[in-house]
């Protein structure tokens, strides 16, 4: 029997581990998870499943990888913890404002209550009175405060007793970086406006090289800002649960989907490749009492899921490891991305373990693999086999055909930066 009565999960979008103070950041970026981190098991070496979104977060809520988790147009594919622990009598919950896992791609399965901010499905004249209140506020996602606050009116509707999961997902450390102002004059020596950020972000995605030293820096010192601003919303958060008296009651996760790259391997954001600074991700977890752990056994956001069906009495796949019950020792963990528009054939695949990185990338129409010349060579056997199981799976899943976005995500995804 588990010694929690309620499950919570925080993912942020887009937050690598190497910028929070909690990781070793030189700025204090992150007081709020500091605080966290000394009650918690911090995992050193956690990875996300992906690199980007329509991959990362249906690995993290179904515990499957990307190539089980998601058909072929990124539609959910299985099902998520969230149906597991609705059908043991849990409340279900999820608020975000990603419209790559919204409800127009069946991510509102299992959760009795499912708000993705893009209000599908209500009156279309509230629709369109709040696109055109979005637009005219350059608003690209709910900012934290906003899901912080609809979470928790969701907490406090529940009757008394009632067992809940609930997910989070805060999109403030997403691009473009437009942090609060007040946040923004922590790191910035001169104010930066939001028209002007959103255009440097968009170069920088756009023409990478066109990006100067000087110009790198102010994406870095929005980029912190809003992850301190972020911290906040997530302190804020956790302070709520303690004057509910639901902290000490809930297992709690804190984690992200992804990282951002900063010019590192030539480009900026996350697009498909799987190097560090887009899958290094953190992993918080606190079990009702607190723990106070540093684990450095790699980890992967597959493992969430598995920790948490482990502890209902599901059987978990035999790969997936305890994060309650924390491993040591040597690890291997795996993560996949799928290549975009000319690279559609690609399957990328990585390895990581104490031991070393090792990255390989398959053409489909082709089958052939080729490894990438900075890697561990002693891993190429490990990977290699991994993928060879992988490739068995994706041939034996039938694609499921699916209906496009509509007009106002696909607005929304481009002022994200990504491209349909």
């Amino acid at each position: 029997m588990s010694e929690w009565e309620h499950v919570v999960v925080l993912s942020v979008d887009a937050l690598r581990a190497d910028h929070l103070s909690c990781y070793g950041y030189h700025r204090e970026t992150s007081p709020a998870l500091n605080d966290l981190a000394a009650e918690s098991i911090r995992f050193t070496d956690a990875y996300s499943a992906s690199s980007h979104t329509r991959e990362a977060v249906p690995a993290l809520l179904t515990g499957a990888y990307p190539d089980s988790a998601v058909d072929e147009d990124y539609r959910l594919a299985s099902e998520t913890v969230a149906t597991t622990l609705s059908e043991r009598g849990f409340a279900t919950g999820g608020f975000h404002s990603n419209p790559f896992v919204s409800r127009a791609y069946g991510f509102d399965r299992g959760f009795d209550t499912f708000d993705d901010d893009l209000h599908l499905g209500q009156h279309r004249f509230v629709a369109l009175a709040q696109r055109a209140l979005d637009k005219l506020r350059n608003r690209h996602y709910a900012r934290a405060a906003e899901i912080n606050g609809r979470s928790l009116d969701w907490i406090d509707s529940l009757a008394e007793g009632q067992p809940f999961f609930l997910w989070n997902h805060y999109m403030d450390t997403h691009g473009p970086y437009e942090p609060p102002a007040e946040y923004a004059r922590t790191y910035l020596d001169q104010p930066v406006s939001d028209e002007d950020a959103q255009s440097l972000y968009q170069r920088a995605i756009a023409d990478p090289d066109s990006i100067t030293d000087e110009e790198r820096e102010q994406l870095i010192d929005l980029y912190d800002a809003e992850i301190r601003y972020n911290d906040a919303g997530i302190g804020a958060f956790l302070d709520a649960l303690r004057e509910r008296d639901l902290l000490e009651r809930s297992l709690l996760v804190v984690t992200a989907d992804h990282g951002d790259a900063f010019g590192e391997h030539g480009y900026y954001e996350h697009p498909r490749y799987l190097h560090e600074e887009l899958t290094h991700v953190p992993l918080l977890v606190r079990p009702p009492g607190g723990a106070s752990e540093v684990v450095s056994t790699p980890v992967s956001t597959l493992d969430v899921v598995a920790t948490i069906e482990d502890e209902l009495g599901v059987e978990i796949p035999s790969e997936r490891v305890l994060l309650l019950d924390p491993p040591a020792g040597e690890r291997a963990v795996f993560q996949q991305a799928r290549g975009e528009d000319d690279e559609s054939q690609v399957r990328r695949y990585a390895v990581q373990s104490g031991a070393g990185s090792c990255f390989c990338e398959r053409d489909r129409r082709s089958d052939a693999v080729e490894f990438g010349g900075a890697t561990d060579r002693s891993l190429r056997g490990v990977l290699d086999s991994h993928v060879e199981r992988r490739v068995r799976v994706e041939n034996g899943e039938p694609s499921e055909a699916s209906g496009t976005a509509d007009g106002e995500i696909e607005r929304r995804l481009s002022a994200l930066g990504y491209k349909e």
